[in-house]
């Protein structure tokens, strides 16, 4: 029982390579779009709740919190969508492989190089802009 123990304990340790890396940002991107998509659904569905409801909802997404949030959407998009193809390419091609690494940190690159104009843009109001 004990080596059972220590089997998954050690599979669940987190090693801080670039494969876990890019395992864990693919998992929290996702996460994060689909928690976007659910507010996003959520405000909406307030269109039937009135007029002036929706419009104080929508309000919301001015303040600086919620600028932050969408510069962080910004990046997750472009992260995963990468990411993904990152990895349907190594799957269609497993001579691939040999390059994951380099592939990760190139589309790693890319995505906050793509991200950096956009997410400037949504929080340069936050800062009087």
């Amino acid at each position: 029982m004990a080596n059972v123990v220590e089997t998954i304990v050690n599979s669940l340790r987190y090693r801080g390579r670039d494969g876990q890396w890019a395992w864990m940002l693919h998992r929290v991107t996702g996460l994060g779009v689909v928690l976007f998509l659910l507010l996003h659904i959520f405000d909406i569905f307030l269109m039937a709740a009135g007029k002036e409801t929706f419009e104080k909802f929508l309000d919301l997404y001015t303040a600086a919190p919620f600028r932050v949030a969408e510069a962080g959407l910004i990046f997750a998009v472009i992260y995963h969508a990468l990411n993904g193809t990152r990895v349907i390419v190594v799957d269609f091609w497993p001579q691939a492989g040999r390059y994951q690494k380099t592939f990760w940190r190139i589309q790693l690159a890319l995505s906050v190089f793509i991200s950096v104009p956009a997410v400037f843009v949504t929080i340069k109001p936050v800062f009087g802009g």
